[in-house]
């Protein structure tokens, strides 16, 4: 059996014993570093340098494999454009590697230290068609063209998207003619058929049953989600061949846009029936993390950012080794 002495005893270069350690990192993982440091009675830097050091120690502990399956994601660090870059591990569903900036060198930072045969074990990546993750799969990844799977969710994103500029236009169109219709409806046409709130079903029924633009976009983004119910690939080539031809034939030229980009990367979209992965392990993973942002109330170091979501997202090993030696009684 472990004696007291041991746990009481520092961790090499800490001034904290192992139980009081051990203790902190639990705090910090239901808080924030601030609420942490107020239970713990703690500086902030005090507790952010628990956090660091359970990261760097858990980061030096975790198997340098790289994942079957793997999800690349963009995650907003700030306003003004400012992002960084994740790769997540599909199957274990944990952030693997975060880099600062979106750009091709943030991604390839990932890829550098593994060997042409530790990449050729990836199987599939599912991403979204940002150009400067494509390039650096393309480039990084033994047969890439095959892998690469262009998530649902983003593409089904840039789709409701399209429906919200069609019902902003519609909307400004109608108010001019004194018509508030549309007013208050915004994420009515944001929502999956089979999600829409039951207290708002009859509302919506009887907006969708009205000679809209918005419901004609809306029921065009409706279909594109089938792409994905597919029995087979042929079969989902073919329903995108009538689905395309309803949306391009809209007149909805924000609908027209999207059913371009579909079109054009629909090999790589088409590859979800060979592999089956999308990206909702990453966006769960953003949704986590956004979490974290606001119990943090944002963050301003990036460094600091990047620590909180390795420490709450990527799998570790945290906790500082309990000495297996005997201790001289």
């Amino acid at each position: 059996m472990l004696r007291l002495f041991q746990l009481c005893s520092p961790e090499a270069r800490s001034r904290f014993t192992l139980l009081f350690e051990r203790f902190a990192i639990d705090v910090l993982k239901e808080t924030d570093v601030a609420g942490a440091a107020k239970i713990l009675g703690l500086s902030w830097d005090e507790a952010h340098h628990l956090l660091e050091r359970a990261v760097i120690r858990g980061r030096a502990r975790k198997s340098k494999q790289i994942p079957v399956q793997m999800g690349i994601d963009e995650k907003a660090f700030a306003k003004g454009h400012k992002y960084v870059s994740l790769v997540c591990n599909l199957e274990a569903g944990t952030v693997e590697h975060i880099a600062q900036g979106r750009t091709e060198a943030s991604l390839f930072s990932y890829f550098a230290p593994f060997t042409l045969d530790d990449v050729a074990r990836v199987e599939a990546v599912a991403m979204d068609m940002w150009p400067a993750f494509i390039n650096t799969v393309v480039r990084c990844v033994p047969g890439a063209g095959d892998k690469i799977v262009f998530d649902r969710f983003h593409i089904v994103a840039h789709m409701n998207r399209a429906v919200d500029i069609v019902r902003r236009a519609e909307a400004k169109a109608l108010r001019a003619d004194g018509d508030e219709t549309l007013t208050g409806s915004r994420y009515l046409w944001l929502y999956g058929a089979e999600n829409v709130p039951a207290h708002r079903q009859v509302a919506f029924d009887q907006l969708k049953a009205q000679s809209l633009t918005t419901s004609r976009a809306w029921a065009i983004k409706e279909m594109l989600r089938g792409l994905w119910e597919c029995p087979s690939r042929q079969d989902a080539a073919e329903y995108h061949r009538r689905w395309h031809h309803w949306a391009t034939h809209s007149r909805l030229a924000p609908v027209i846009k999207v059913a371009r980009m579909v079109r054009a990367h629909l090999p790589n979209i088409l590859s979800y029936y060979a592999h089956r992965v999308t990206n909702a392990v990453s966006e769960g993973i953003n949704s986590a993390i956004q979490t974290i942002k606001k119990r943090a109330f944002g963050y301003r170091n990036q460094d600091h950012f990047m620590n909180a979501i390795y420490f709450h997202c990527g799998g570790l090993d945290l906790y500082p080794a309990v000495p297996t030696h005997s201790v001289p009684g």
